[in-house]
């Protein structure tokens, strides 16, 4: 059992972080006040091959192993969560879904815009009534000739209005429940599509999330991805991979707040020596530092059976679920060290706080991990 990373992993570590820092840092704030969606930004990530990191370089993808994606996207949330959640869910879940479980035909179409930065992917399961329960979903799509007719309205979706395709789950049989649900790739100008509301977040406010509606909307017969009735399993699939995500996402994050906290700690003086000093102070920061390790740990994991093409459900889903409640502890405490500065605006505390809290909803909320993992122990 080898914990060290690799020299080639370890090069890419430290271009990333060099490239966040001069890239994303910069402008991490302005994402987030103005909402700001920044599109050259993501075609310089293209240009790097991290809108295409798992996906082979016969399709325009970089090719790497999937706990160099982890490292990637520990390194990008770390600066700023609202690209980091974009880049997962383009990656994980719009482009990963696309590789997987697409044909020839729709990997060549579609992944080489994707995968260089060109164009934004995005992947729809939720709904307004259909959140935790995915197989309640109401959207449908009805075979007419050459074309699927999709109609029906999707919730919380990532990039859903700035994305040149979207896949999107329906039901083509609603008599099967989860076993009718099939997989549809739509492009942005489908007739039919639309876009809807786009939500005012708590956090992840540069990440764009919008309500998507199908209207009539019809979509070529060969844009059904993978077999039809197929889709639900295949989402499955897909989110194991995406939770894992979110486990990264959420130790960059928790990274960014503990090295905020440790530098501003030497600095801040009270009672005449810096708060570091302090006992009260450095357990605060200790215990941060902990968890962010065994909350890395997991995540690398379960990247790592991934790679070695292992089931990792239940390591995907205690990834998730521990980073993501880990990191909502550690920023907590970081603002606490902070004191009334870490409140203001003044310092990215209050940013990571609100970005952080996504990270235990989205892709399956805390109580359905524990649901999974509990099933995955036989309960």
């Amino acid at each position: 059992m080898d914990f060290n990373l690799t020299s080639e992993q370890k090069l890419f570590q430290k271009t990333i972080r060099e490239f966040c820092n001069k890239e994303i840092k910069p402008i991490a704030g302005k994402i987030d006040k103005e909402e700001y969606f920044p599109k050259d930004l993501y075609k310089k990530m293209g240009r790097m091959g991290l809108m295409g990191m798992t996906v082979p370089q016969k399709y325009g993808g970089a090719g790497i192993d999937k706990v160099s994606y982890m490292i990637a996207l520990e390194e990008i949330s770390r600066v700023c969560g609202s690209t980091g959640i974009t880049v997962e869910a383009h990656n994980s879940l719009g482009v990963g879904h696309i590789y997987e479980k697409g044909s020839e035909e729709q990997r060549k179409k579609y992944l080489p815009k994707l995968t260089n930065g060109e164009e934004i992917a995005a992947w729809a399961l939720t709904e307004p009534n259909a959140g935790s329960d995915a197989s309640a979903i109401q959207t449908t799509a009805a075979l007419d000739g050459n074309e699927w007719v999709l109609n029906g309205t999707k919730q919380f979706i990532t990039s859903g209005d700035v994305a040149w395709i979207t896949t999107v789950m329906a039901k083509t049989d609603k008599e099967k429940g989860a076993k009718g649900i099939s997989a549809f790739i739509v492009e942005r100008d489908t007739p039919g599509f639309k876009i809807g509301q786009l939500e005012d977040k708590l956090g992840l406010r540069g990440s764009h999330t919008a309500e998507l509606i199908f209207e009539d909307c019809r979509v070529p017969k060969e844009n059904l991805l993978d077999k039809q009735d197929m889709g639900f399993v295949g989402a499955m699939n897909i989110l194991d991979r995406g939770r894992t995500a979110i486990g990264a996402m959420s130790v960059g994050i928790a990274c960014g707040a503990l090295e905020d906290c440790i530098e501003y700690a030497q600095q801040r003086q009270q009672f005449g020596r810096p708060i570091s000093k302090f006992q009260a102070i450095q357990w605060k920061i200790a215990n941060m530092a902990t968890e962010i390790e065994a909350a890395r740990l997991l995540v690398y994991q379960a990247a790592f059976l991934e790679d070695q093409n292992v089931r990792f459900t239940k390591e995907a889903s205690m990834a998730k679920l521990f980073a993501s409640e880990m990191a909502m502890r550690a920023t907590r405490n970081a603002i606490q060290v902070f004191g009334g500065y870490g409140y203001t605006r003044d310092y990215p505390l209050e940013r990571y706080f609100r970005d952080i809290k996504l990270c235990e909803i989205g892709e399956g909320t805390s109580e359905v991990q524990r649901m999974v993992i509990a099933r995955q122990l036989g309960l």
